[in-house]
């Protein structure tokens, strides 16, 4: 268990904290070496992007040779890149889609034909079996694409890429080989009959475009293109990552302004107003070109009709009285109790997954298992079900007679054999009579039960459709509920709008989105008048399932142990003080230090910051009450820079004209910097001596030893940082903070009760 830290005990024990930084033995903090799966602990494997620009002299050299037709080149670039991410995220989207439709009308024409000729010759494990084999034999090469060539497609991805916008160095986020693998897999997932969706992934896809095209090079592809050199940073590859998921987002559901408040709210930690314009008109273009394209598709040239890959179809009519305000603030705690209830089983789930299937080919079957069982809930609820409809009333493309009448459809099977977002558009636009009570409770019930399971199997698919599903079924429950309670009133003739309500709600108590989740059901279903109606239930649905969970994707990031910094530092934190939060004792080099120790050092320690000091003689005694001194403040260096200064042997024994220098010697190894392995250094070479004031940061953020804890923490998060380095009175080095020493202070919620919680870390997670 993780110790929960009240404002009383942190007082209690603040006196021995500060006793326990006299003694040095205290090698940053405690590794915790555990590996059962826990959300009480922090992964020590996760380093943090370098947002903050290291202002050492040669980048400052060249900053001030930047001419102004320089500055105006890089920002037209920039649109440009951002007009390059729109369309290439709407191409991908438009792939996805129409491939998914080509091979789902293959897949489920064919098993109507076998369920039809089953029921004539009373052979049904014919299309049970074909049915099986169709959603199998997908899953099976998306399972193994994902497993075995590329994990970090895994899932929808919208929580790894809320990870690396946050300042997490996630490996293999946003490589091309993720992509292809992510594309593939939400293909076979979703033909495969699994209850995931493919418009979560684009929000990852379109991040990886953004990151593929703004760097202009590719390890996997052999390309580069030394024209965009300029944005090879961590800095710039943050905004158009921002921008790709705003994209992302725009494509799936055809809601530009949705998209640029998603990246604003779940996703960039860092935002200004050039950067809202650039990620808005991304946006932009990505809907236009999909609606183009998907419009011509399907036989409406220039129409445009298909803004996004979901279309919820056109709302004529979804006024509402004021009193019907208070019903929607009752579906959106349903959907907060729904939500949480979801929330806490997946992670039940995922916990049994993470300790007792560690096997690859466990993974490959469980997503084997879970296909199969999709098929078998389907094709049982068809054979039981006595929901019968006449045929034409309803648009179903595949019509299964049963054990109906002549002239009638089941309509469980309707429901079924489709893809899921023809479903969502059922429940919001059929008739009243169109589906039975029974069928939509079975159906709600069953589709929770096999959303809950699929999500963290080893596939790649997303949440949204499968809750939006769920939800605008028990919501078009509410509906018809209401209706035969108050017959004949105008309020209660359209369910749709209870369904869009109860969709909206079952999503938002899943994954806590406020606003984005607004703007974006109000512009996939064009209609404004919903909005408030909308805005409450979501809020509703994030107060009630605050109160039990957290957020499925908060959830997911917790188990990984990925040190995420929240908007805010934990409440009744500010007794803590930055000695008592820093790692100590620190690594520190000279501005001229020998080669030998440098190389031993970066193989010994797996540091990626290091502080620059002047060595001082003044040693504070053990009895004192002042941290022990490291040495005067020079500056900071950081890790990748030692290593690639080693290897280009910029040493002061080699006539090297420090003139020359540039940060193309850096920017040619992004991101992918070699190791301290991959450098020979010579025997002799080990007595000679770097200087490293051309490539230190000669002005790091510090703060003082006594800054209280929410402080570190807002200049800490507001400017993106890696290290902050912690100084004495007399600006001596007495210690530093990274990432993970700040996420180890969490808030800790059960109840309604909040309190800090201090989480351990662990080097094998």
């Amino acid at each position: 268990m993780a110790e929960v830290r009240t404002e009383g005990s942190i007082n209690s024990d603040r006196n021995s904290s500060r006793r326990s930084l006299r003694s040095e033995s205290r090698r940053r903090r405690i590794i915790q070496d555990t590996n059962v799966a826990s959300m009480n602990v922090l992964s020590a494997n996760y380093e943090s992007l370098d947002y903050d620009n290291s202002e050492n002299y040669i980048f400052l050299r060249e900053e001030r040779l930047k001419g102004l037709s320089f500055i105006m080149k890089k920002n037209v670039c920039r649109w440009v890149i951002f007009l390059c991410i729109g369309i290439v995220t709407a191409f991908v989207g438009i792939f996805i889609d129409v491939a998914i439709e080509e091979i789902a009308k293959v897949k489920y024409s064919r098993i109507k034909t076998y369920l039809d000729d089953a029921v004539l010759h009373n052979k049904l494990y014919i299309p049970f079996g074909i049915w099986i084999a169709y959603n199998v034999f997908p899953v099976l090469i998306g399972s193994l694409m994902v497993v075995y060539i590329e994990p970090m497609a895994l899932g929808s991805g919208i929580p790894q890429v809320k990870c690396y916008l946050n300042g997490v160095k996630i490996p293999r986020i946003v490589r091309v080989k993720t992509l292809l693998v992510k594309s593939v897999g939400v293909i076979t997932a979703v033909v495969g009959g699994l209850a995931g969706g493919k418009e979560g992934p684009m929000i990852h896809s379109g991040a990886v475009v953004a990151a593929g095209i703004s760097q202009g090079k590719s390890t996997s592809l052999k390309l580069d293109f030394g024209i965009l050199k300029h944005f090879r940073d961590d800095r710039e590859k943050r905004d158009f990552v921002s921008g790709g998921a705003a994209a992302g987002v725009a494509a799936a559901f055809g809601a530009p302004v949705g998209g640029v408040l998603f990246s604003l709210e779940e996703g960039a930690s860092f935002w200004n107003q050039s950067l809202t314009w650039r990620i808005f008109f991304a946006s932009m273009v990505s809907t236009f070109t999909l609606n183009i394209v998907l419009s011509a598709y399907h036989g409406y040239p220039g129409h445009l009709s298909y803004p996004g890959l979901l279309n919820f179809g056109k709302f004529t009519d979804l006024s509402y009285e004021l009193f019907e305000l208070v019903i929607f603030i009752g579906i959106g705690a349903v959907g907060g109790l729904a939500g949480a209830l979801y929330n806490y089983i997946n992670y039940r789930i995922t916990l049994f997954r993470m300790r007792y299937m560690k096997k690859k080919y466990l993974k490959v079957m469980e997503a084997l298992v879970v296909a199969a069982m999709s098929a078998t809930v389907a094709i049982l609820m068809i054979y039981f079900s006595g929901d019968c409809k006449p045929l034409g009333d309803d648009p179903t493309l595949y019509p299964v007679q049963m054990f109906c009448p002549d002239g009638q459809y089941n309509t469980a099977a309707a429901l079924w054999l489709q893809v899921p977002e023809a479903s969502v558009r059922s429940f919001f636009h059929d008739r009243l009579e169109s589906i039975d009570i029974s069928t939509m409770v079975v159906f709600a019930l069953v589709y929770y039960c096999l959303s809950i399971w699929t999500y963290g199997i080893s596939v790649s698919a997303g949440l949204f459709i499968p809750n939006l599903l769920i939800g605008a079924a028990w919501g078009r429950l509410i509906g018809v509920t209401l209706q035969s309670v108050f017959p004949g009133q105008e309020w209660t003739s359209n369910v749709g709008k209870y369904a869009l309500a109860g969709a909206a709600a079952q999503l938002g108590g899943v994954v806590r989105m406020t606003i984005s989740l607004t703007a974006i059901l109000i512009e996939a279903t064009g209609n404004i008048t919903f909005g408030l109606p909308l805005m409450l239930i979501l809020l509703t649905a994030k107060w009630v399932g605050d109160f039990f969970t957290e957020g499925l994707y908060d959830i997911h990031i917790q188990l990984n142990g990925i040190p995420l910094l929240p908007w805010e530092p934990p409440p009744l934190s500010a007794n803590i003080y930055a000695n008592e939060v820093m790692s100590y004792p620190v690594i520190t080099f000279k501005v001229v230090e020998n080669v030998g120790h440098i190389v031993d050092t970066l193989k010994k320690e797996s540091y990626h910051g290091f502080v620059v000091v002047d060595p001082n003689e003044r040693r504070m005694d053990d009895d004192s009450n002042e941290p022990r001194s490291n040495g005067r403040l020079r500056g900071l260096i950081l890790r990748h820079q030692l290593i690639i200064i080693l290897k280009n042997k910029v040493f002061n024994e080699v006539s090297w004209d420090f003139n020359e220098l540039s940060v193309d010697i850096f920017r040619k190894q992004y991101p992918r910097y070699p190791s301290i392995d991959d450098v020979h250094i010579t025997d002799e070479e080990r007595n000679y001596t770097i200087d490293l004031s051309p490539f230190m940061n000669p002005s790091p953020y510090v703060v003082q030893h006594m800054t209280s804890l929410p402080r570190v923490f807002r200049l800490f998060r507001a400017l993106g940082l890696r290290h902050v380095i912690v100084i004495n009175d007399i600006n001596e080095v007495v210690g530093i903070i990274s990432r993970i020493d700040l996420a180890r202070y969490r808030v800790h919620r059960h109840l309604g009760k909040i309190s800090v919680e201090e989480m351990k870390i662990s080097s094998n997670l």
